[in-house]
């Protein structure tokens, strides 16, 4: 659960740098994006047409919630001590709100790509997200060893 939480924070971090335009790297991890994801769900040219503006559709709206719960940590971060307890629960009751908002375009990009993908495909993708994310916190350990050892 700790490695999970830490990863997700790791990977919140990741995607905001990536989401600033001026990160040059931004472009080069998004053709690896979809190179990744083309290749493992085996998209033909018909298929990745309609796909991925629906795909990246739900990542802008995925990311803004993301920004959301991050704007969120930061200000209990920064302000936990000087914040009222109502103020807190009701930080509390936005991040369930932002789960919920979350799920329901979930089920919502689910329904979308079933008129486009095979339920295969559709398994796929869920499994390729996730390797996806594996790879990108991977890179970024190995990242850190290297810098580390660099000094």
């Amino acid at each position: 659960m700790k490695r999970r939480i830490i990863s997700s924070f790791i990977l919140a971090a990741l995607f905001t740098v990536c989401l600033s335009g001026q990160n040059p790297n931004r472009e080069r991890l998004n053709a690896y994006k979809i190179a990744f994801f083309t290749k493992r769900l085996n998209l033909t040219p018909g298929e990745a047409e309609k796909f991925w503006p629906i795909y990246n559709q739900f990542q802008d709206e995925k990311n803004k919630i993301q920004l959301e719960r991050i704007e969120i940590n930061r200000n209990f971060n920064t302000n936990e001590l000087n914040l009222p307890e109502k103020e807190i629960s009701e930080m509390g009751d936005r991040f369930i709100d932002l789960e919920v908002r979350e799920a329901a375009l979930a089920r919502d990009f689910h329904n979308k790509i079933k008129q486009i993908l095979s339920p295969v495909k559709i398994l796929r993708l869920y499994q390729s997200e996730n390797l996806y994310k594996q790879q990108l916190l991977k890179e970024l350990q190995e990242r850190r060893v290297e810098r580390r050892d660099f000094k």
